[in-house]
C-alpha cells in the first residue's frame, strides 16, 4: 500500500498530471478573459500540454507564462485573425440559414470548404507557434500543411475539441468537468496525436541547421526552413 502512494508510482504520477491539467486549464481561462490575449494563452497552453505528454520536467505556472511572454506578439496577431475569420464564418452560416436570401448552392459549398480548411489549420496553428519560431505567415502556412498531411489525426483532433461542447449540450451537470478540463484536456489528448510528427520535424530542422550548442528542451526550433521540412516529410510519407 505504501508503494501505491510513492511519488514515483504510476498512480501518483497520474494524479500529478490530472492536477497539472486542471491548473493549466484554469490559467488558460483566466488569461483568455481580456480576449485580445486568447492567442498567447492558447499557445502557452499547447506548449505546456506537449511538455506534459513528453514527461518533461516542468512547472506549469512558470512554463506557461514563459511561453505566453515569448509568443505574445505573434499570438495576439494570430488570435485576432482567428477571431475575425470565426466571426465572419459564423455570420455567413447564419445568413445561409435564411431561405429568403436565396444564396446559390455554389456559394454555400464554397463557404463550407473555407470553414473546413480554417478548422483544419486551427488544430495546428497554436501548437506550431508554441514549438517553432517563424513568421506569422509561415506559421499559419505550416499549420495548414501539417493538417493536410496528418489528415486522419486532424479529423480526430476536431472530434476531441468538440467533446466539451457535446458534454455541455448533453447535460448541464458536466459544467464542472468542462471548467477544469475543457481546454487543457483536449490540448493534452491532441498533443499525443501530433507529438511524434513534431519530434520528427524538430530532428529534421536541427539536422539541417545544427546549433552551436545543444538546444534546451524549452527553446523554440529557430528556423525559417520548417516549411521545407514539412514538405520533405510529406514526400517521405508518399
Amino acid at each position: 500500500m505504501g508503494s501505491l502512494f510513492n511519488l514515483d508510482s504510476p498512480v501518483m504520477q497520474a494524479l500529478g498530471k490530472v492536477a497539472d491539467l486542471m491548473w493549466l486549464n484554469v490559467l488558460t481561462m483566466i488569461c483568455c478573459i481580456p480576449v485580445i490575449t486568447i492567442g498567447p494563452s492558447l499557445t502557452a497552453m499547447h506548449y505546456m500540454a506537449l511538455k506534459i505528454v513528453r514527461n518533461e520536467e516542468c512547472y506549469i505556472t512558470r512554463g506557461f507564462f514563459k511561453s505566453f511572454k515569448e509568443n505574445f506578439r505573434q499570438g495576439v496577431v494570430i488570435g485576432i485573425i482567428t477571431l475575425f475569420i470565426t466571426f465572419i464564418l459564423v455570420g455567413d452560416f447564419l445568413l445561409l440559414r435564411n431561405p429568403d436570401l436565396g444564396f446559390s448552392k455554389f456559394l454555400q459549398i464554397l463557404i463550407t470548404i473555407i470553414a473546413v480548411l480554417f478548422l483544419f489549420t486551427l488544430m495546428y496553428v497554436y501548437p506550431v507557434l508554441a514549438k517553432f519560431a517563424n513568421t506569422i505567415w509561415r506559421t499559419i502556412k505550416n499549420a495548414f500543411l501539417m493538417s493536410i498531411m496528418q489528415f486522419p489525426k486532424t479529423l480526430l483532433m476536431i472530434v476531441i475539441w468538440a467533446l466539451p461542447l457535446i458534454l455541455l449540450y448533453v447535460s448541464g451537470r458536466t459544467v464542472p468537468i468542462v471548467f477544469l478540463f475543457g481546454l487543457s484536456g483536449p490540448a493534452w489528448l491532441c498533443a499525443h496525436l501530433y507529438n511524434k510528427f513534431f519530434k520528427k520535424l524538430e530532428d529534421q530542422v536541427l539536422a539541417e541547421n545544427p546549433p552551436e550548442q545543444a538546444p534546451d528542451e524549452d527553446e523554440h526550433i529557430f528556423s525559417d526552413v520548417v516549411e521545407e521540412s514539412v514538405l520533405e516529410g510529406d514526400k517521405e510519407q508518399k
